[in-house]
């Protein structure tokens, strides 16, 4: 990167005197813009025809330059009038501002980050209006945004790692308009730990169907992209899961969310009663054991069963798949019980839907959730548990985990 030298930074800052000289609709940024662009359109033109400008080599070459055409583009900055350099039999092709491109690099991008930032069409329009004085069509925008649909596509087919150690699976609620009307529909998502403990979407998916036949289908999907195996999956109780991924990864060891359990007997639970109940739930996820869960589980009943009758049997009905967190050591346990990363998410996303009241279509759902799912990776850290995990990991799955390592 060449350095401008502060001999033309003092000539250029000569007549400065307030900000708008410098940041205005006239000022120095936007002028200087507009220069740079059109001194780098002539030095394109004078590669294409192979002489500057007023060289008398160009005689004879059969082509020369040939006036100017006026052109206005969006910029980050707003609208600029550029003069684009023309050459006699019309080969030249600018690279900097290509033909038929209405808008400079950023400005797209700039779109595309509010509309992941939950912002409707008509807003974007509103805002990029306000801002920087630009009446933007809501069809500019759409096709904009649109575009992005490439993206998402190359994002749902990548290939991805041969083992996840762990992998989350749960959903989301979203508004879509299907046949005239407004329907709930699930989305669900994959987040995989992946064996170097780094967090990692591996798909979402918008219900078409319910039960096994669904959830078949998306592990069927995660192995023709290279999934080989997966140690341990974490799921909310949902239906025919457990027979599905039983099918394709035989091995995988199929964990009851704990987070969810909770929040579902909570649901139970009057406010004042909360802060005496979650000491004795938490005793029993917590427990040392299988056997000292199980007990935990009977006293929790004695005590509170009479007044909330629904809670311990909703533990027992799911213990099949509660209790295999038991065989791990605590730094695999609080990883399972713990879903930080995944109510994290959640957050991300659900901030994102809540100022939508509906989604047109499974694509725009789709397209919006894959955004906000790029911005929100963005910020993710590795779990400190991680490094006390992964040498758990190599012990109990040795031959499994050892492979993803080679």
């Amino acid at each position: 990167m060449t350095t401008v030298r502060p001999e033309i930074l003092d000539e250029l800052l000569a007549g400065y005197e307030r900000p708008e000289d410098l940041l205005g609709e006239e000022g120095l940024f936007r002028q200087l813009k507009k220069a740079l662009l059109e001194r780098a359109l002539g030095a394109e033109l004078s590669a294409h025809l192979g002489y500057e400008k007023g060289d008398s080599a160009g005689r004879g070459t059969g082509n020369s330059r040939n006036g100017y055409s006026s052109k206005t583009v969006l910029t980050d900055d707003g609208e600029l009038e550029l003069a684009i350099p023309r050459d006699r039999i019309g080969s030249f092709e600018p690279l900097i501002v290509p033909k038929g491109e209405r808008r400079l690099d950023g400005f797209d991008d700039r779109i595309v980050s509010l509309y992941a930032r939950g912002m409707t069409v008509r807003e974007i329009q509103g805002h990029l209006q306000e801002l920087y004085g630009v009446d933007v069509s809501p069809d500019l925008i759409s096709r904009v945004t649109d575009a992005v649909l490439e993206e998402v596509r190359a994002w749902q087919t990548r290939p991805l790692d041969p083992l996840y150690p762990v992998v989350f699976f749960d959903a989301l609620r979203v508004k879509i308009r299907d046949e005239g009307l407004v329907r709930n529909k699930a989305v669900y998502l994959a987040l995989a730990i992946t064996a170097e403990g780094d967090k990692e979407v591996l798909g979402l998916w918008i219900e078409q169907s319910e039960g096994a036949k669904f959830w078949l289908k998306v592990m069927n999907e995660l192995k023709a992209r290279g999934v080989g195996d997966i140690l341990i999956a974490v799921v909310d109780g949902l239906t025919g899961f457990p027979d599905a991924i039983g099918a394709v990864f035989p091995q995988t060891t199929v964990q009851t969310c704990i987070v969810h359990l909770i929040r579902n007997s909570l649901a139970f639970v009057s406010w004042k009663d909360r802060k005496r109940v979650i000491p004795d739930i938490r005793a029993i996820y917590r427990a040392e054991t299988v056997e000292a869960a199980m007990t935990r589980l009977d006293e929790f009943e004695v005590k509170w069963g009479a007044q909330y009758p629904a809670i311990a049997p909703s533990w027992r009905r799911a213990w099949e798949h509660v209790v295999p967190m038991f065989a791990f050591p605590p730094a695999i346990r609080k990883m399972i019980y713990t879903t930080n990363a995944v109510e994290s998410l959640h957050r991300s996303l659900r901030k994102i839907i809540k100022t939508r009241g509906s989604f047109p279509s499974d694509e725009a759902a789709t397209k919006l959730l894959f955004l906000a799912i790029r911005n929100a990776g963005i910020r993710w850290k590795r779990p400190i548990e991680w490094t006390a995990a992964m040498g758990q990991f190599a012990i109990l799955f040795a031959d499994r985990f050892a492979a993803s390592a080679r």
